[in-house]
């Protein structure tokens, strides 16, 4: 079941309801409502994958209930590691296993016949994982009081909205707002609509309609080159970019209609004037637990400049390990941080205020330049995130080096994609759109403008809906990219 299904709106509206049931307004009953639901919800994809989620689930409840009720702190310790154990246990069997085996078989060219498991990835392990783990630490830090109610715990693990793409919900902000009787507000209600609305518009009108063409691109390696490979790695960028803040939109716009607030994951990240910008607002939730639970405990910024690069390629290695199985990842997230070392070392990867918003022309006029030019890098990155193999995109960057496109080659794409040259161009018109949304938000005049006209605002709402509906809301819907990791 996915958000742009019309599976989910039935199944959204049927949870709603039940969860503000006039006759019932009860912790429990709301908070049994939405266990179920996201039982369901997850279930949905295969039932086999809540026994994983139940079991996690269980051992880090009673792993907080021991930990806090022990002051010896080599008891503390022991039931941390067996949380932590069991967590990455859990992970690394069902995601890595097959990786790490094939490529110690290629390193000692053993034969490929030796034994791999045929193992199902369960869907958003990877976040709930880490949803869990940083309940326990928190627990382990003396940060937080553990929860003592196994149905409020059990929700905030497996919180339909955001549990199998994220954000990754910290419990001590999470948890609070599950463990309190929740009153309807319908300002809250109309403002998660307008997000849902909002996330469907870049999920459906932006990413999917760039996707054909990115897939198209990429898969004819043999066949493009030149400046068509930087175009598709470009329309890569927006398709992901409108695929998971549109995933995020959504679970958060969901999350609101029951009076939930979850963390903002991304803030106009294409806005970003260096990479370690682009890091503090790209995946917040992502950037910020890696910070707090792995880069400060290393040391941070504190130490030698030795130990400060270690820290950073440990934290950015994994961060890339955590996204797939695949080598590609690896050397994604290497490339980031060989990028993010300089700034950091130069006490130069953190910014005060958003771009454009210096009264001086020539500030302005660097600030686009800073820009654009982290944009192009953080998409050329991004090829070794796209690509399904090593040797793929040494290829795809070959072709685009080397390489050359011409007519024939955007013949070839509409005749694979049945998308036409008039479609093509709108679509790269949608994604600047989709930036001119982002420029949009940062102007105060704007948002002004929005809030005290109704008609406006409405106006909009209609447009967007009618947009989406053009291009066939329920037809065929393509799942999320993150739903992968």
């Amino acid at each position: 079941m996915i958000f742009n299904s019309l599976a989910f709106v039935v199944f959204l509206v049927v949870v709603f309801a039940m969860h503000w049931l006039p006759l019932s307004r009860s912790r429990r009953h709301q908070n049994v409502v939405l266990l179920i639901a996201s039982y369901v919800f997850y279930g949905w994809w295969d039932p086999r994958f809540l026994t994983l989620l139940l079991f996690s689930s269980l051992v880090d409840h009673f792993i907080g209930l021991k930990i806090a009720a022990t002051e010896d702190e080599r008891q503390r310790r022991t039931y941390l590691w067996i949380s932590m154990s069991t967590n990455l246990g859990l992970l690394f069997f069902f995601k890595y296993f097959n990786f790490f085996v094939g490529s110690f078989k290629e390193a000692f060219g053993l034969s490929e016949a030796a034994s791999t498991l045929d193992i199902i990835l369960p869907v958003g392990i990877s976040f709930y994982t880490f949803q869990t783990m940083s309940y326990t630490i928190d627990v382990y830090r003396r940060q937080m009081e553990p929860s003592r109610n196994i149905i409020e715990f059990l929700t905030f693990v497996s919180f339909f909205p955001q549990l199998v793409a994220g954000p990754i919900e910290r419990a001590r902000t999470l948890l609070p707002q599950i463990a309190k009787r929740r009153v309807f507000s319908f300002d809250q209600g109309v403002s998660g609509y307008r997000l849902i609305l909002l996330g469907a518009f870049k999920k459906i009108v932006i990413a999917d309609r760039a996707a054909p063409l990115v897939d198209e691109i990429f898969s004819g390696q043999e066949l493009f080159g030149g400046w068509l490979n930087l175009v598709g790695i470009l329309l890569f960028s927006f398709q992901l970019y409108g695929d998971f803040s549109g995933y995020t939109d959504m679970a958060t716009g969901t999350a609101r209609l029951f009076n939930i607030e979850l963390i903002r994951n991304f803030n106009r990240p294409y806005f970003s004037r260096d990479v370690g910008e682009f890091w503090r607002r790209w995946h917040i939730s992502l950037s910020t637990w890696f910070r707090d639970y792995l880069y400060i405990p290393l040391g941070g910024s504190r130490g030698s400049k030795t130990m400060i690069i270690r820290n950073v390629l440990i934290v950015f290695l994994l961060s890339g390990l955590w996204h797939g199985a695949n080598w590609t990842f690896i050397v994604w997230g290497g490339l980031n941080a060989i990028l993010f070392i300089p700034l950091i070392l130069a006490r130069k990867h953190k910014r005060d205020q958003d771009p454009f918003t210096s009264p001086r022309v020539g500030n302005i006029i660097m600030d686009v330049v800073l820009v654009l030019a982290t944009f192009l890098v953080v998409s050329l990155t991004r090829v070794y995130f796209r690509a399904e193999s090593m040797a793929h995109a040494h290829l795809y960057f070959s072709n685009m080096v080397n390489g050359s496109s011409s007519y024939e080659d955007i013949t070839y794409i509409v005749r694979s994609t049945g998308i036409s040259v008039p479609m093509m161009l709108s679509t790269v018109l949608l994604c600047c759109l989709l930036i001119s949304i982002d420029l949009l938000t940062m102007k105060k005049w704007f948002i002004k403008m929005m809030m005290d006209s109704a008609f406006l605002r409405y106006i909009c709402y209609f447009a967007i809906a009618v947009i989406i509906g053009m291009f066939g809301v329920f037809n065929d819907p393509r799942s999320f990219i993150y739903f992968q990791f």
